[in-house]
């Protein structure tokens, strides 16, 4: 019988099970839901079903980064309390999972667990010690040749960011001071974008009709309502998109400026290309 990805995304969201084993589940149980659970139970994600209904919003970032600052991976990986967050089982997990995603780059969660059967393994064995929903939300690789990755870990492990700069030729040490506030500044003022011309138009639109709207509501002339929402938007723009943010160590200049000014020094052409936020918990996963 035909099995449909509805069914197998059903499947999954009662388990906890990854898709690959929820299909054959199915296709094992000819489409019965109930005994498609049983049959997962059995093959030990027993502990995944019933902890399947439960919130798994605390965990730990996690991060990699090569010696050169060539190659990085950011992941996010979640449990149900602080106290199991903890734990030297968990946090084991999260730095097995954070090697897995740095060596094997797997398009997705699926894809992980499919191509490291040791890692699914694990996952499991945790699961089941700890009796509590255990999920890898995320993650994100990149690798350079002309660049540099720089990372920075809040204290706690709640917030990670991993920042790409491109086009770095020289001062690479003086570079990756400046990287570093850049992160904690995006660790502290979540950006949306690195650039105003990265926000998506939809955005901006909505921005604007508010901006209108409200001031329509202050009783502003209908033909000065454009004036008014392009000055907002402005501001907009330097509360949400990095390099126009005031620099969270020096708010005489921007992080655009800070850029600038390593550039000019240098005579370097350093950029930052885009970055990472990983937030527990975050809405946008």
């Amino acid at each position: 019988m035909t099995i449909t990805a509805q069914q197998v995304n059903d499947l999954r969201k009662k388990t906890g099970a990854g898709m690959m084993d929820c299909k054959k589940a199915l296709v094992e149980a000819e489409g019965d839901m109930e005994k498609a659970i049983e049959i997962l139970r059995k093959k030990g994600a027993a502990v995944a079903a019933k902890r399947s209904e439960k919130s798994a919003n605390e965990g730990v970032i996690v991060i990699k980064v090569s010696e050169d600052r060539k190659k990085g991976a950011i992941a996010e990986v979640n449990c149900e309390t602080d106290f199991v967050a903890k734990s030297d089982d968990f946090v084991k997990l999260a730095n097995d999972v954070i090697e897995a995603v740095y060596n094997d780059k797997p398009a997705s969660v699926d894809e992980l667990l499919e191509k490291n059967s040791a890692l699914k393994d694990r996952v499991t064995e945790v699961l089941g010690k700890v009796s509590e929903k255990i999920e890898i939300s995320r993650f994100a690789n990149e690798e350079t040749e002309t660049g540099m990755l720089v990372d920075y870990i809040h204290m706690g492990s709640k917030l990670g960011v991993l920042v790409l700069f491109e086009n770095v030729t020289d001062a690479a040490d003086e570079l990756l001071q400046i990287g570093k506030d850049v992160a904690m500044q995006i660790a502290a003022m979540n950006p949306i974008s690195v650039y105003r011309e990265e926000i998506p138009k939809e955005t901006i639109e909505k921005e604007i009709e508010i901006y209108k709207e409200l001031a329509r509501k202050e009783g502003k002339p209908e033909q000065i309502l454009d004036k008014i929402a392009t000055g907002k938007l402005n501001k907009f723009y330097q509360e949400n998109c990095l390099v126009e943010q005031a620099f969270i160590k020096d708010n005489t200049k921007t992080v655009g400026d800070l850029i600038k000014e390593f550039n000019s020094k240098h005579g370097t052409e350093v950029k930052i290309e885009k970055f990472y936020r990983f937030h527990l918990g975050d809405e946008n996963k």
